[in-house]
């Protein structure tokens, strides 16, 4: 029917996942920062690119990047092949460490869960939110709600707005926030959004996100 169609067709807000809520991130640190990314068309090469950058004691990182179910582990052990630290599709639970990074399984949401001075990621079920599942948004905002300025954001090349409200949340909550530049995307529609809306505290090349990463982990 034409009411069940238009439901279907309606764009959801990481509200359906996760309640915003008022106000700043937790006052005390985690004991590393927690860079948290997000990433639409012409993510897996910019991704790619940015890990084979970057040390094997590189900060904890949390990725999204929009890819079915059963693309993702592929995606994690060819990354895992090529790249200094280790790289893993995420499980419920995962502690978020130094030197790994955790991608979210294709169809399924992922955030981030305090626990004392560190974290761990949640999978989660879930409506797509901005039609993706996972979406970079519930990622972005549970790490605004749980990490504050002990995250820093990332958002990379893209179709659509999946990311951007989620980017101004973490800058609002006091987290590093960048997005790449549209001469360096294949897609500049979700870094686009996050700058129209102010999210970006910095506007970077692809080049320079792993040099930004490694600044965002010393905590400069």
């Amino acid at each position: 029917s034409r009411a069940r169609r238009m439901q279907v067709e309606k764009k959801l807000s990481a509200d359906a996942v996760l309640p915003a809520r008022a106000g700043r991130g937790p006052s005390r640190a985690t004991a590393e920062r927690i860079v948290c990314l997000g990433a639409s068309t012409g993510g897996t090469e910019a991704i790619r690119e940015v890990l084979e950058a970057l040390p094997a004691d590189c900060p904890p990182l949390v990725i999204v990047q929009h890819m079915p179910e059963g693309f993702t582990a592929a995606f994690a052990r060819r990354l895992d092949g090529i790249c200094a630290m280790t790289v893993r599709e995420a499980g419920d639970g995962d502690p978020i460490l130094p030197g790994q990074v955790l991608i979210a399984p294709g169809n399924r949401h992922m955030t981030v869960v305090r626990s004392g001075a560190h974290a761990r990621v949640t999978i989660l079920d879930g409506p797509p939110v901005c039609r993706h599942r996972p979406s970079v948004d519930v990622l972005f905002r549970s790490a605004a709600q749980q990490l504050g300025r002990s995250a820093a954001g990332i958002l990379l090349t893209g179709m659509g707005e999946d990311g951007a409200q989620g980017l101004w949340e973490m800058r609002e909550a006091g987290a590093a926030t960048f997005a790449q530049d549209e001469e360096s995307s294949v897609v500049f529609g979700m870094p686009r959004e996050a700058i129209e809306r102010g999210a970006a505290g910095r506007v970077l090349p692809l080049a320079r996100i792993a040099p930004a990463i490694l600044q965002v982990g010393a905590g400069k």
